[in-house]
């Protein structure tokens, strides 16, 4: 898994562009893509509602600049990228309370 300050910018279905902090990315060999998890920089964010996490399956260009985001539509695959995120949420916990 890696994870960092990077950022992305979307098109939504309107052609509005939207910048997004990347959470991490990760590989499954089990449906062999790879994956982005996401959320969208200055969606409103209260102190008690959480912020809304996206995943999509990410298909990298032949130059390597860009790529394309492709909708997870598979059950199965979103409860492993619930798995995903849940372990990398809970290793986030741990690292803050080393510190």
């Amino acid at each position: 898994m890696e994870h960092g300050q990077e950022t992305m910018t979307i098109v939504d279905e309107n052609g509005e562009e939207h910048v997004c902090e990347v959470i991490f990315t990760f590989e499954s060999k089990e449906y062999a893509k790879s994956y982005v998890l996401y959320h969208v920089l200055g969606e409103e964010e209260s102190e008690d509602e959480e912020v809304e996490i996206h995943a999509s399956a990410f298909v990298p260009s032949e130059d390597n600049k860009d790529g394309e985001l492709m909708p997870i539509e598979d059950d199965e695959e979103w409860e492993m990228i619930e798995e995903m995120l849940n372990t990398f949420l809970a290793e986030e916990d741990e690292e803050e309370d080393d510190e």
